[in-house]
């Protein structure tokens, strides 16, 4: 795919909130998030003329913010280490996130793969709870609407997508990342 011919605010307007949201998972503020995000995009604009072909956008741009927040996290923790009233539990947060992120493979990122893994671990979840979820995290209806369309109650709605999303989290402990394209 060759990035001079891609339409750079399709990308953007595709790729960011997801991003943000799988930076956000190892860098734990929504603005440091952003901030990486933004970098990655500003990176590609810069060097699209240099960037000859990349024949997986998805694994690329994934694999770009998760170097910058390996590095974020490696400034991070040195930064904090220095700091004697930093608690230990935030360095040892760091390190883990740090660990996290490392161990993610990048490499199965094609979009394809990505909707295959997600709706294997959705067809495990039982069947009312599989279908709540659906209409509001993958259909992107409020609690209200599925509550209406149903016929129960929108604390109902919101307690069965609370269930789905640990048994979601729980079925792709392996995956964590691709969490963020389930939780909007």
């Amino acid at each position: 795919m060759d990035l001079n011919n891609l339409n750079f605010d399709d990308i953007y307007s595709k790729y960011y909130s997801k991003l943000v949201r799988f930076s956000k998972e190892y860098v734990l503020t929504k603005a440091d998030a952003e901030n990486i995000v933004q970098d990655v995009f500003l990176f590609i604009w810069e060097k699209r003329d240099s960037l000859d072909t990349i024949q997986n956008i998805n694994a690329f741009l994934f694999r770009l913010v998760k170097n910058k927040c390996v590095d974020f996290l490696r400034r991070k923790i040195n930064t904090e280490a220095k700091n004697k009233e930093i608690q230990d539990a935030l360095l040892k947060e760091y390190n883990f996130k740090l660990y996290s992120i490392q161990q993610f493979d990048d490499s199965l990122l094609s979009d394809e793969e990505i909707d295959h893994i997600i709706y294997k671990a959705i067809d495990t979840l039982p069947e009312k709870c599989r279908e709540i979820f659906i209409l509001c995290k993958i259909e992107g209806l409020k609690y209200e609407e599925v509550a209406e369309k149903m016929n129960i109650s929108p604390n109902t709605v919101k307690n069965q997508v609370v269930i789905a999303l640990k048994k979601m989290k729980k079925e792709l402990k392996d995956f964590m990342p691709l969490l963020t394209f389930l939780i909007v």
